[in-house]
C-alpha cells in the first residue's frame, strides 16, 4: 500500500494526465508546493514500485496499477468534498478538512460515507430537512 506522501502524489498524476493528457515532474511540482528535486526523488519509487514508468526529460505515465489506484483516490478526495458539503461544513474549511482525513480513513468508512451520500442526493428533501436540524441545534446553542 502506498503511504500518504505517495498518495498525494499519485492523486495529483492522476489528475494532472486526466487533465491535460500528461504530468510533467514541474507540474506536479507547482500543483503540491514542493520543490522539483522532491518530485524526481518519489515519481523514481514510485517507477521502483511500478505505479507509474519514468523515464528522464520524456515524462511519465501510470501504470494499470497507478491508473487504478489514482482514480479511486481522486473518488475517495471528491466524495469526502461532497460529504462535507452535505452535512454543512463551510465551503472555505472542506478542502483542508479533506486534506485532513483522507489519509486516515478506512476505505471501509469511505464506502459507508458513499452509502450516506447516495441516501442524501437521492432525494433532496433530506439535506433541507438536515439543514432544519442544525439550525435548530445553532438557535437552541445560542439561546
Amino acid at each position: 500500500m502506498p503511504t500518504p506522501s505517495m498518495e498525494d502524489y499519485i492523486e495529483q498524476i492522476y489528475i494532472l494526465i486526466e487533465d491535460k493528457g500528461y504530468a510533467r515532474v514541474s507540474d506536479i511540482a507547482e500543483a503540491l508546493s514542493v520543490h522539483p528535486s522532491s518530485v524526481t526523488k518519489m515519481v523514481q519509487k514510485l517507477d521502483k514500485d511500478e505505479y507509474l514508468v519514468y523515464e528522464k526529460y520524456r515524462g511519465l505515465v501510470l501504470t494499470a496499477k497507478g491508473k487504478k489506484i489514482g482514480k479511486r483516490l481522486v473518488y475517495r478526495h471528491e466524495l469526502l468534498e461532497q460529504f462535507m458539503r452535505i452535512i454543512g461544513v463551510d465551503e472555505d474549511k472542506i478542502y483542508n478538512d479533506v486534506e485532513g482525513i483522507e489519509h486516515h480513513i478506512s476505505w471501509n468508512a469511505i464506502d459507508r460515507i458513499g452509502d450516506l451520500v447516495q441516501y442524501f442526493e437521492e432525494e433532496e428533501h433530506r439535506v433541507k430537512a438536515l439543514r432544519l436540524v442544525q439550525k435548530g441545534n445553532e438557535e437552541e446553542n445560542m439561546g
